[in-house]
């Protein structure tokens, strides 16, 4: 019996409806259902007297999601989507995500369309996206700490927001460099759309292989946005005397201590995203951060006597 899944967000009373209809709607097509909520991929937040809130990147996938599960249908916005890859990367599991929150810029089809979405994957009319991931390690001394999956970016600053930083920043096997900055942003091409881009970082298409490293408000003229291969892994110091919070997809994070270092490269894990229609980037950025939209006053021609 084929096997599929659902992970929905369980506050939301439309998407808890929807994942009900949908298990008995699967099941009467023959599959075996699986269902899990978005919480189950939340990192969760340290605090002062528990600095360090440590979940292994592998143990956030629910039980019996596994590599036998065909595909994995998500009801929520963006934020349980993000959960939601946390989750089922490591089993390399397909995602058709549905939008039952706000902006849904990574979601596939909005939960009008759903009927037509799953007639369409159950017939095998889909392509297969696969977005890159970070992994993000902190370590005290030899020892890994904390970890977490990454699919949009992470930030490294001081709490509460309001001093500048100094940090140390190692790309690859190149010079450590010193960024003076409120803080700093790891992101992926897809999370070049997020944080990044409110940071004043460049909008980068998924399909580049890079990361982009984004200072926060620097002290500096210097100071500005680097793009890097995504094959350099990144270490990251601190050279301040206070402790400094990491934030992982705006989830979860824990504290970072003078003496730790934070490691921040690919992941061997990718997100899977189910495309009904072969993938347009320009038209999201278009429709959902209106870029690229035609100007009201832009003149239209007139012939010269």
């Amino acid at each position: 019996m084929p096997k599929v899944g659902i992970i929905y967000n369980d506050i939301k009373p439309a998407a808890c409806q929807v994942a009900e209809d949908l298990q008995d709607k699967l099941s009467s097509h023959g599959y075996e259902v699986v269902t899990a909520t978005g919480v189950g991929g939340l990192l969760g937040y340290s605090d002062p007297a528990h600095p360090i809130c440590h979940t292994s990147i592998d143990s956030l996938v629910p039980p019996h999601f596994d590599e036998e599960m065909a595909f994995a249908v998500v009801l929520g916005g963006d934020g349980t989507v993000l959960s939601a890859c946390r989750q089922t990367a490591p089993a390399g599991i397909p995602l058709l995500t549905v939008n039952t929150g706000h902006m849904g810029f990574l979601t596939e089809a909005y939960i009008n369309q759903l009927p037509f979405a799953l007639d369409a994957v159950l017939a095998n009319n889909y392509e297969i996206e696969q977005r890159a991931m970070l992994a993000v390690q902190l370590f005290q001394d030899s020892a890994l700490i904390w970890e977490a999956l990454c699919l949009n970016e992470m930030v490294l600053h001081r709490e509460p927001l309001t001093s500048m930083c100094h940090f140390e920043v190692a790309v690859g096997r190149h010079a450590p460099v010193d960024i003076a900055a409120d803080g700093i942003i790891i992101s992926t091409p897809t999370g070049s759309t997020a944080y990044s881009l409110s940071a004043g970082g460049p909008v980068i298409t998924p399909n580049v292989p890079v990361m982009q490293l984004i200072p926060i408000c620097p002290h500096s003229l210097a100071s500005r946005g680097l793009v890097f291969p995504d094959t350099e892994p990144v270490i990251i110091t601190s050279a301040n005397p206070d402790q400094l919070v990491m934030v992982v997809d705006g989830n979860g994070g824990c504290y970072v201590s003078p003496t730790d270092r934070v490691k921040v490269q690919r992941s061997p894990y990718s997100a899977k995203f189910i495309r009904l229609q072969p993938p347009e980037f320009f038209r999201v950025l278009r429709e959902k951060l209106g870029w690229g939209l035609p100007h009201i006053a832009k003149p239209t021609s007139v012939e010269l006597p």
